[in-house]
């Protein structure tokens, strides 16, 4: 059974299918239909809902995709969807705001601009255009057009004021901690033929997959789930690694930091920037904040996607992940996780337990790029790593790595020879861009031709040896780069 809040209430689930979404839940259980459902695939954003769940400092609201999240994952929150927030008669601020500056024309992609604006209400921010811009990220429209919802989400925050959820915020961060009292390591949804498992630790998550071999694991469901909603595929056992206390850690020595299988997208940034602030645009493009606050760093991997972006930054850097089953746990390079196609070193029973990435060396000057059709949003079409040890200007060392580029994420060793020894000052890159041909030979596909991505890849050669001069501007949103010792020119 799973317990949660709606509507100041408790409710409490059980006999629902395993792959039943929050969407389904609201439209189809409750009859709410302000939640709409656009693309089924947490892309368009008209399904964002807001969880506000319960952390040591008070209440965190979190915008998801209600099209791609299963209902068990939400034990323990409160849902909000856009028919809670309106006090009686008046309307909520944000929904005020959108309304006076005329931020609706056919209104259905209204709902989900309205709750994400609500989460970005609830944030600990300042309302600068930036951090709109971000929060409106995984929200499309196609009629409005965006300078009005600006507009609204610039009035909304010029003043916030409490609302009926900051005004019951202690009394909702009771009831949510005493829900999760309730948490219990049996089924957490079953019906016929169908079970969603909420273990509480890894040791059950193991115990649990060796016991329905058939079952799927699933952490925020943003790939999985696509599964279901896009190739209408049952997903009748599903085991929920987000509910395992010891599968949040985030843990930092002097050698490595290590990000349990739980840890999301959005909560591992902080860590990972701290040491490699180069990679703050490629996970800020990492799909929508919605995307962001339920996906994993470890599913990203453990799916085995060719065009994942996390897998290239891990190839580049040195990562492994730690594979954990009933048997024990073992170490993997992530050179040696990816086989084939969505194949892996991953036997059954095995699930990624732990990420690793190593500490930031001396005289290291990364970069990593992502094309892609829209700059947020939006699948890579090619996603390239560059780690690069110097000596002043010469390389000494070099790791590549790209995704879109094979049937697997993959190292470019050709190209990683050919810039050993390169002065990227006042040595020509052009051998080192055309080694891509050597090392890869990707498809075509409509997101791109292979012809495009050997071109594309290459040149993002040019644009690192620019970058590491400087005396181009290549980006429109710079780096912000401060760390001292990147580089002499970077």
């Amino acid at each position: 059974m799973i317990r949660f809040l709606h509507q100041e209430r408790e409710v409490a689930i059980e006999d629902v299918p395993a792959d039943t979404t929050v969407l389904d839940y609201l439209r189809e259980h409750r009859g709410l239909i302000g939640t709409k459902e656009g693309c089924a695939s947490g892309d368009c954003g008209a399904c964002t809902v807001v969880l506000a769940k319960a952390t040591e400092q008070g209440l965190q609201y979190v915008p998801i995709n209600a099209c791609i999240a299963p209902l068990g994952s939400i034990h323990g929150t409160q849902l909000i969807s856009v028919e809670d927030i309106k006090e009686g008669a008046t309307w909520h601020p944000v929904q005020r705001a959108m309304i006076e500056c005329h931020a609706s024309q056919c209104g259905f992609c209204t709902p989900g601009f309205v709750m994400s604006l609500f989460a970005l209400y609830h944030a600990d921010i300042k309302g600068e255009r930036e951090e709109i811009l971000e929060a409106l990220g995984g929200n499309l429209c196609r009629c409005t057009g965006y300078r009005p919802i600006i507009d609204a989400a610039e009035q909304a925050l010029a003043h916030v004021e409490d609302d009926k959820f900051s005004r019951r915020a202690q009394a909702t961060l009771d009831q949510l901690r005493a829900l999760k009292d309730t948490e219990s390591e049996t089924a957490a949804l079953e019906s016929t033929h169908s079970h969603y498992f909420r273990p509480g630790n890894a040791d059950h998550v193991a115990q649990l997959l060796a016991q329905h071999p058939e079952a799927r694991l699933v952490a925020g469901g943003t790939d999985l789930f696509l599964e279901n909603t896009q190739s209408l595929t049952p997903l009748p056992v599903l085991i929920d690694v987000s509910a395992a206390s010891d599968l949040h850690h985030i843990d930092c020595d002097t050698e490595h930091m290590r990000f349990g299988a739980a840890v999301t997208h959005r909560a591992c940034q902080a860590a990972v920037i701290t040491d490699y602030p180069e990679l703050t645009e490629l996970i800020e493009r990492f799909g929508s904040l919605q995307i962001r606050s339920q996906g994993t760093l470890a599913g990203n991997i453990a799916n085995a996607s060719p065009i994942g972006d996390w897998p290239p930054v891990l190839l580049a850097l040195g990562g492994a992940i730690e594979l954990r089953s009933s048997a024990g746990t073992r170490l993997v390079p992530l050179d040696d996780f990816f086989l084939e196609y969505r194949k892996t070193e991953q036997q059954a029973g095995e699930f990624v337990a732990t990420v690793i990435l190593p500490r930031r060396k001396k005289n290291l000057f990364l970069r990593a790029y992502k094309i892609s059709k829209r700059f947020e949003d939006d699948i890579s079409s090619v996603c390239g790593v560059f780690a690069l040890g110097l000596e002043g200007d010469r390389v000494t060392e070099a790791k590549v790595a790209f995704g879109g580029m094979a049937a697997i994420p993959k190292r470019g060793t050709s190209v990683e020879l050919a810039l050993t020894g390169l002065d990227l000052v006042s040595d020509s890159i052009d051998a080192a861009a055309a080694a891509i041909a050597n090392d890869f030979e990707p498809i075509d596909d409509a997101r791109a031709s292979a012809q495009y991505r050997l071109t594309v890849a290459a040149r993002l050669l040019t644009r690192l040896q620019q970058e590491y001069i400087g005396d181009s501007a290549t980006r429109v949103h710079p780096l912000g780069i401060s760390q001292a010792g990147v580089s002499s020119h970077g």
